[in-house]
């Protein structure tokens, strides 16, 4: 039987028009006696559904723009839409809602906004950021990753009780100077490279496991492969002759130029998408509104949009100034510039000068986290979080650093990367930045870079100058489906089976994580369940019958709970 103790609440009649307001009160009920299932769930929020008589019935609130909408798979003919931009559902804290170190299994159906105007954002969340306890189940797209779009539509689904991140060095990947961009892309992990040498040329290396970099060969003559996105289904990378003295390293004897865009087809096949203009470097790539930008490293400033194939029309840049690092956020594209301390949005026709950062000449990252932008700078070493008409907040210092070159959003933390000294650290809420390890210790140079980093296999990988070597974090235990989450109506469940997590969508499975001792990972927080919500962006999509079992359903049942 389930527990008595659940409160009551107020039922609410479903409104005679779709799409309003959803009410402030959203009713909660409770799913027993189903025929499919030897488990019964603690709760389904059916998320649309007329309230039904049982006593077990329990509230949720509704904060922002949520919508009751017609259509959903899972009966009842209508869902909920969250409309990201701080849209979501909280729970009452309740103490059978708390996993602790028991099995769970989390499910619902799901249908992302296809726009692409937003990066999906979170699904459910019971994480608390002070103590860095609890789970989510996340489905992110990292763009202003330095120059990268570096995961694109991700789902993730991670555990932590305030353990201590682990780092590894996995080597390094060729004759690199650094990973100057990196992507997961159809399973696999990418990164390309910036070689020195007077023959040397950027290349792209796939991930096969620690200290096995598999060489997929040189797309173009220069000496670095900058920048990467996938966008449709497809990895792109661009190619440029990197200035090894703006790193105080001695210039590559390498002459050539690149400023091109090539689609990876298979190791060894680059097929040719365009050359940039006037362009002797790619700067930032990003998929926007469904197509693809990207911009100039180098003076003059280039701002492009593909067309069609290889062609790539110029647009206006932000005040003529180059913008580097991209994201998209809340219905827009956002960048740094290489040109001034100023944050840029583009709404899909013209740049909006948002404003200066304090006395910074430059800004390099993007971070979207617990649905606000985060900016990196130079040379002050502070993060910003734009709080709209109020302007930046400064959210601290990374130590003594200059720079923060790189920020991602991991397993319910904010991580940062900083130059001199190549340090890695932890957003501890505030203005306190917790310092976690220097990853470049090369003597006598006065440069030394964390540059970019992406989740994949549910770690983090980080790229470093001057060793090229790259180190994956593990930060509590996740795991991801290293694919762009697909259209349409999906079902997706996370559990948590002993020492394991699993992925599921529509009834099969497509992530695993390693094994881990239950037991040191007590779960339960005094912070509530949260739909739509968590510890990246409000979810722009809509859902239906979300479920919690304080059981790890089986792969049968888990099939039959994602037929229609």
């Amino acid at each position: 039987m389930l527990p008595t103790r659940m409160m009551n609440a107020s039922r609410f009649s479903r409104p005679a028009a779709l799409n309003t307001l959803f009410p402030l009160v959203v009713t909660l009920a409770t799913l027993v006696g189903s025929p499919l299932f030897a488990a019964e769930p603690v709760a389904r929020w059916a998320l649309g559904k007329p309230a039904t008589s049982s006593p077990l019935e329990r509230e949720t609130v509704a904060t922002g723009g949520v919508t009751i909408v017609e259509g959903s798979p899972s009966g009842g003919g209508t869902a909920t839409r969250f409309d990201g931009r701080g849209a979501f559902l909280t729970a009452p804290l309740a103490a059978d809602l708390n996993v602790g170190t028991g099995d769970f299994t989390a499910a619902l159906w799901v249908k992302l906004d296809e726009t692409g105007l937003d990066d999906q954002g979170d699904l459910l969340s019971q994480f608390d950021p002070a103590t860095r306890t609890g789970w989510s189940l996340s489905i992110r797209t990292n763009g202003g990753v330095t120059n990268s779009q570096v995961n694109l539509r991700q789902l993730q689904f991670g555990i932590d009780a305030g353990s201590e991140p682990v780092l590894t060095d996995v080597g390094r990947p060729g004759n690199s100077l650094y990973g100057m961009s990196i992507a997961v892309h159809a399973g696999k992990l990418y990164v390309g490279t910036c070689e020195a040498g007077a023959t040397e040329t950027g290349h792209v290396y796939r991930y096969d496991g620690p200290d096995k970099w598999f060489d997929c060969g040189s797309p173009d003559v220069a000496n670095a492969v900058t920048s990467m996105a996938v966008h449709k289904g497809q990895l792109y990378v661009g190619t440029g002759k990197y200035r090894l003295k703006g790193s105080s390293l001695n210039e590559s004897e390498n002459p050539a130029f690149g400023g091109r865009i090539f689609r990876f087809v298979e190791p060894g096949r680059f097929e040719p998408m365009g050359k940039l203009p006037e362009t002797e470097a790619v700067g930032g790539m990003v998929e926007f509104g469904g197509a693809l930008y990207a911009s100039s490293l180098y003076p003059p400033a280039g701002f492009f949009r593909q067309g069609e194939g290889s062609t790539w029309t110029k647009l206006d840049s932000p005040n003529g100034k180059r913008n580097q690092a991209m994201i998209v956020h809340d219905g827009y594209l956002w960048a740094t510039s290489y040109d001034g301390g100023q944050v840029y949005r583009f709404d899909g026709t013209r740049w909006e000068d948002l404003g200066l950062l304090e006395a910074n000449t430059q800004n390099y990252s993007f971070a979207v986290y617990r649905g606000d932008l985060y900016i990196g700078s130079w040379p002050s070493g502070k993060v910003y979080r734009y709080a709209g008409k109020a302007g930046f907040v400064d959210t601290g210092r990374l130590g003594e650093e200059l720079e923060v070159m790189v920020m991602l959003v991991h397993n319910g933390g904010l991580y940062a990367g900083s130059l001199p000294l190549a340090e890695l650290y932890r957003y501890d809420g505030d203005q306190a930045w917790k310092r976690l390890a220097q990853l470049d210790q090369t003597p006598n140079t006065k440069y030394r870079r964390v540059w970019t980093a992406a989740t994949y296999q549910g770690d983090s990988f980080w790229t470093t100058l001057p060793t090229g070597h790259i180190h994956r974090l593990r930060a509590g235990v996740a795991t991801s489906w290293d694919e762009p989450f697909p259209t349409g109506w999906r079902h997706v469940a996370a559990r948590k089976q002993g020492g394991k997590l699993t992925l599921w969508v529509d009834g099969k499975q497509v992530g695993e994580s390693i094994e881990f001792a239950a037991e040191k990972f007590p779960l339960t927080t005094k912070v509530p369940l949260q739909i739509g919500k968590g510890p990246g962006s409000t979810l722009l999509g809509t859902l239906s019958d979300v479920r919690l079992y304080r059981t790890a359903l089986t792969a049968d049942e888990l099939a039959k709970l994602a037929k229609p």
